[in-house]
């Protein structure tokens, strides 16, 4: 599915004290590469606000006059995008995830109106999750700007009243959270260290430090490997062996190998020869015992 990217970063962010929001870090990554991070396979991505930088390719603009509001800055974003379908966001969203956006993207594309936005957990519209139809967005803020005479200061909900737009539930609840505040941003970073999710976002940030987003990881197996190695041989053999077996995978790759199955064998041989260590500990002399 072909679609662009527009994310609205240049909010005046008041109630955190004029901070440049999307900057902040939440789980060793800035709110605004968390947000590009789950629209990464957008044909083009337009960030409206200042310069900053960021962890993929992205094009830049802004509303003129800046600070005109999310309608004008909505405005300036699509004047640089040509896909047939659009997808905004807003650069604060720390848990958006690609399972969200692929869910917005197949309702506009799929549905018989002009889009589809995000209805949170409270029932409430949230039309910086969204796609649209690019052909109506363009009609709609023309015929806004005709009306006002400018685009500067009007509400998102003057855009999107005259718009006709599915309503989608994401199975993330969070995926709108959203930092307005100090206390969203602190909330924000506690949850992301929850017991039950924070390898999953551990995992996902560091695929994305490195640009190995395409990456499958295997987490159980890894884990065992390095619980094995860690017990059989030495606590510290536990991330070398990792590392071994990413290497070992990643030459297999080289040569044809699929990925997948190159880090399983690459395992498989590292777990074995873990616990043929382990047993030799605990049977330093077989001889004594009749076993070979």
């Amino acid at each position: 599915m072909s679609y662009d990217a527009i994310v609205l970063a240049g909010g005046a962010a008041r109630r955190l004290g004029g901070a440049d929001k999307p900057t902040l870090h939440v789980g060793g990554r800035t709110l605004l590469d968390r947000v590009l991070a789950a629209c990464a396979d957008a044909a083009e991505t337009v960030v409206v606000g200042a310069r900053t930088a960021t962890a993929r390719p992205v094009r830049w603009t802004r509303e003129d006059p800046p600070g005109g509001g999310p309608v004008a800055a909505l405005d300036a974003g699509i004047r640089r995008t040509s896909a047939g379908l659009v997808l905004v966001l807003s650069a604060d969203l720390p848990f958006l995830d690609r399972d969200t956006v692929r869910a917005l993207l197949t309702a506009a594309a799929d549905g018989p109106g002009d889009g589809a936005l995000l209805r949170d957990a409270d029932g409430r519209d949230q039309p910086l999750v969204a796609a649209y139809r690019t052909e109506p967005l363009h009609r709609e803020i023309a015929l806004l700007a005709t009306e006002h005479g400018t685009l500067h200061g009007l509400p998102l909900r003057a855009l999107t009243a005259e718009l006709h737009l599915t309503r989608v539930v994401s199975a993330a609840p969070l995926a709108s959270f959203d930092c307005d505040t100090w206390e969203d941003l602190a909330a924000a970073r506690a949850r992301i260290r929850e017991h039950g999710s924070v390898l999953e976002h551990w995992i996902t940030a560091a695929k994305s430090e490195l640009g190995i987003d395409d990456v499958a990881v295997d987490v159980a197996t890894l884990l065992d490997l390095a619980r094995d190695a860690a017990h059989g041989v030495a606590r510290p053999a536990a991330p070398l062996t990792t590392f071994l077996v990413g290497y070992a995978a990643a030459r297999a790759e080289a040569t044809g190998a699929d990925p997948v199955q190159a880090v399983a064998e690459a395992s498989r041989k590292a777990a074995d020869l873990a616990l043929r260590w382990a047993a030799e500990a605990q049977n330093p002399h077989p001889e004594e015992t009749g076993s070979g």
